[in-house]
């Protein structure tokens, strides 16, 4: 089975208007070459700093952002995985919320981001995403017509016990949208996507902010889309754009098969 994905990548900033439609606009461009499912970033709404999030977020029912990306797909008659949007929670709090979209723009399948990215990086940079939103509890898999799609949202990219997860629960496809920050992204960005798809035996679509958003926020861009060799198929560059590749999903069943390390897990003892 043929499948073509198209990653869109973006600089969102602090208008959610011309951020939805930076985004619908290139998802529009992107199906015009095919595109038959599309995966927008991380905070692909706003990104903000976190006093703004915090005040503009909306609960599910009103938010412009979802309401928007639902019609888009209806209108496109195409796939959409909302890489994450600010949605306000009854409590108060809030959720980094991933939004799984059909062809009609109903929604498949939440995910709610369950790895805060809480860090003092060496050259200074101080994130403490747990003070804006409330972790996650529980990893999701959807079914499409192509098969079951893992959800998971930028820093869990770093924990690979939960794709493993994702691959054995079904999911042949792995989402990571992401808002990478400028020095980790170059660090580890492409090495931590390969991993996972070599681990999983996965199809990783990694759609990703780029540039400057505000003040001193800058993020790495470099969508990327890889197969479950581990092998690059597209790679973006560090401005707005859309990538497309085309997924041959028998890929999957031919690398587990041949390398079936999610098999053979053992249970272990740890000794000093």
């Amino acid at each position: 089975m043929q499948l073509r994905v198209a990653c869109v990548q973006l600089t969102s900033g602090l208008s959610l208007q011309s951020n939805v439609e930076a985004a619908s606009n290139l998802a529009s461009d992107a199906c015009l070459e095919g595109a038959e499912f599309i995966f927008f970033p991380e905070n692909v709404g706003l990104l903000a700093p976190g006093a703004i999030m915090r005040e503009t977020a909306a609960v599910e029912g009103c938010h412009a952002a979802l309401s928007a990306f639902r019609s888009l797909a209806a209108r496109l008659n195409v796939w959409i995985s909302i890489g994450s949007l600010a949605v306000r929670l009854e409590n108060g709090g809030l959720a980094n919320r991933s939004y799984l979209l059909d062809a009609g723009g109903n929604i498949i399948c939440r995910y709610d981001k369950i790895h805060m990215f809480d860090a003092d990086l060496p050259n200074g940079e101080r994130y403490r995403e747990s003070d804006n939103y409330a972790a996650g509890m529980e990893a999701r898999v959807a079914q499409t017509p192509w098969g079951l799609v893992g959800l998971t949202i930028c820093y869990d990219l770093r924990f690979p016990h939960l794709y493993r997860s994702l691959a054995k629960a079904g999911a042949s496809i792995i989402g990571v949208p992401s808002a990478f920050t400028r020095s980790t992204g170059r660090a580890h960005w492409d090495i931590l996507i390969r991993a996972r798809a070599i681990e999983t035996g996965c199809f990783i679509v990694a759609s990703a902010q780029c540039g400057r958003h505000y003040g001193k926020r800058l993020t790495h861009g470099h969508s990327l889309i890889v197969d479950p060799t581990g092998a690059i198929l597209q790679e973006a560059s560090e401005d707005p754009c859309f990538i497309i590749a085309d997924l041959d999903l028998g890929l999957v069943k031919t690398t587990r098969t041949s390398l079936p390390s999610l098999q053979h897990d053992r249970d272990y003892r740890m000794s000093n």
